[in-house]
């Protein structure tokens, strides 16, 4: 089997290093931001030779970049809005992603457009959908999907049961890609953290490091132990997203950059309430809507809403709720209720503000910025094109450090796990056989680790009680949560229920029923008293049940008291100017 020992970890270990020689020496680059961006800058430095270090306040992709659609487009909707270099920028992204960076967590979807007009509509969106393809086709590479076909609607219900007869005409199918959004930032930060980057959660920025004007590194908090410690490093990045504008006033380059933030809610519900074989995209009078194949479940959404309430736990209404309840259930012969949501997310998008007042409107591309000397701002962009926004930052330090930087080769390094996975999961039946697990585990295993599934592997033989699935999220095995600690960067029960699996979203218990089960697999490998468990599964708990009573509030405004009343497990602390 191929071997993931070359990967490095994220453990506790790893952690206070990276910490250590962060504070020992100057750096290159300080990458302030834990998300896709800040995670492919510090990827994309890396592996130019800078000495780099990333810090992220809470946890990994813990604010959007856990929260997306979970999708890798090229963004069909901007070609009516003419953005023909953005949607050919992004397809060649998304045909890198699934052929050659990351083909082991990047995979095809396939979408169901229901026509609902006879005579104009079709030749509309059929030769919109046919650019689309065409643009796909990046230098070099395939689309690395399928292409569009043209539906009838008997052919069309064939595929998609559950839609209402009578809600549409005929249909185009066409493919683009999903991946689990957090599960990529993470591997991202390993595959960074091999070429030597040094990665630290759970670490905030309080405070920026001056030589006159120039910015000179950044002053940071461990939110584990309360010390802090200064970062010297020769350029700083803010890779903050919606948070990028806070950043900036506190150093005085007011008016470079503007974002806003939109709210995009998503519901997750059974696979069995859609009876259908493929993904489902609508419009609605905003945006588009789209039900998308999730394993054992379906991700309805998105909503695209202005938001100026709390930034790190955006929350969700009844009003949203039923919003999209209310547009998917137009198409669907049997509606979905309340009662079949399993999960909610919300997220917020990080935009680039314009001359609209409609978040829907404003600018999905990027800005990179150079407000004071030594300082590197970027914000705006899609999950999608990470890689080339994370090329033009670091292009910008290159300019910043005034000496010769190689140029970027992020687009042919492929992401931990990635070598070797398509001969792994041809033999998936064979390790089977030699594990003693389902083979339908060593797919969900291969499918979320690559060739890093050796590691859980290794686990499992060191103690097989880790091969049993979690009680009462059987989809899960008891490695990986303990892979999760040792391995990947987990620091809080949290981070495991939420994004190294997603168990939060996928269960009608929401994570309360494997909390327990959950914490005492972590306790060991993070050093957990008993007292810390208990701490763990009470702070859990009550972000759940806050989450709840906040989704059955009319408005933004009353969501965002409730949630806002579950305690911090790690204190927020402001950010000092000084």
């Amino acid at each position: 089997m191929a071997s993931g020992r070359n990967a490095a970890r994220l453990g506790p270990a790893e952690r206070a290093e990276a910490l250590e020689r962060m504070t020992a020496q100057e750096l290159d680059v300080i990458v302030v931001g834990g998300g896709v961006v800040g995670a492919g800058i510090a990827l994309d430095a890396a592996t130019r030779g800078l000495d780099v270090g990333l810090v992220e306040a809470r946890d990994f992709a813990s604010g959007t970049s856990s929260r997306s659609s979970k999708l890798i487009h090229g963004g069909l909707r901007y070609l009516e809005q003419l953005n023909f270099e953005l949607v050919r920028e992004a397809l060649r992204e998304r045909a890198l992603l699934l052929q050659r960076i990351a083909p082991h967590l990047v995979r095809p979807v396939p979408f169901l457009f229901p026509l609902t007009h006879y005579g104009w509509e079709r030749p509309y969106v059929g030769a919109g959908v046919m650019l689309y393809d065409t643009l796909g086709f990046a230098s070099g590479l395939t689309r690395g999907v399928p292409g569009h076909r043209h539906l009838s609607r008997a052919r069309a219900l064939r595929l998609a049961p559950a839609l209402k007869k009578s809600a549409f005409t005929g249909a185009i199918q066409y493919w683009d890609a999903q991946v689990d959004d957090a599960r990529y930032v993470m591997t991202m930060l390993r595959t960074a953290a091999t070429y030597g980057a040094r990665i630290a959660p759970r670490a905030q920025v309080v405070g920026f490091l001056r030589e006159g004007e120039r910015v000179t590194g950044v002053r940071v908090r461990d939110l584990e132990s309360g010390e802090e410690a200064e970062v010297r490093a020769r350029q700083v990045v803010n890779a903050t997203g919606v948070w990028t504008d806070d950043i900036q006033e506190l150093v005085g380059g007011r008016g470079q950059i503007h974002v806003r933030a939109s709210k995009g809610i998503h519901l997750v519900v059974p696979r069995d309430r859609i009876h259908s074989l493929t993904g489902i995209i609508l419009r609605t009078e905003k945006s588009v809507l789209f039900v998308i194949p999730w394993g054992r479940h379906w991700i309805v959404g998105t909503t695209d809403t202005e938001w100026t309430l709390d930034k790190s736990h955006p929350a969700a209404s009844r009003l949203d709720i039923d919003y999209l309840l209310d547009h998917v259930n137009a198409v669907l012969s049997v509606p979905l209720t309340r009662d079949d949501v399993e999960g909610v997310y919300a997220g917020l998008r990080p935009l680039l503000s314009g001359e609209s007042d409609e978040t829907s409107k404003l600018s999905r591309e990027h800005v990179v910025a150079h407000p004071v000397p030594g300082l590197v701002m970027i914000a705006g962009g899609k999950y999608t094109t990470y890689r080339v926004m994370a090329q033009d930052a670091v292009d910008a330090v290159a300019h910043g450090l005034d000496q010769r930087v190689p140029r970027s080769c992020t687009d042919r390094i492929p992401l931990v796990g990635a070598e070797g996975y398509q001969a792994l999961w041809n033999s998936r039946h064979r390790i089977a056989h030699s594990s003693g697990l389902h083979v339908a585990r060593i797919e969900h295993l291969l499918q979320r680790y690559g060739a890093l599934i050796d590691e859980v592997l290794e686990l499992i033989e060191g103690d097989p009680s880790l091969g049993r699935p979690l009680s009462g999220a059987d989809d899960y095995l008891r490695a990986e949560i303990v892979y999760a600690a040792t391995h990947e960067g987990a620091r809080h029960l949290n981070d495991v229920l939420t994004r190294r699996t997603r168990i939060s979203i996928e269960t009608f218990h929401r994570g309360l029923a494997v909390a327990q089960e959950a914490a005492e697999l972590m306790a060991e490998p993070l050093g957990w008293d008993g007292e810390q468990v208990k701490r763990e599964v009470e702070y859990y708990t009550k972000r759940v049940e806050a989450e709840r009573r906040s989704q059955e509030q009319d408005s933004d405004q009353g969501a965002d008291a409730i949630r806002l009343g579950a305690p911090e497990i790690v204190p927020v602390v402001m950010p000092d100017p000084q």
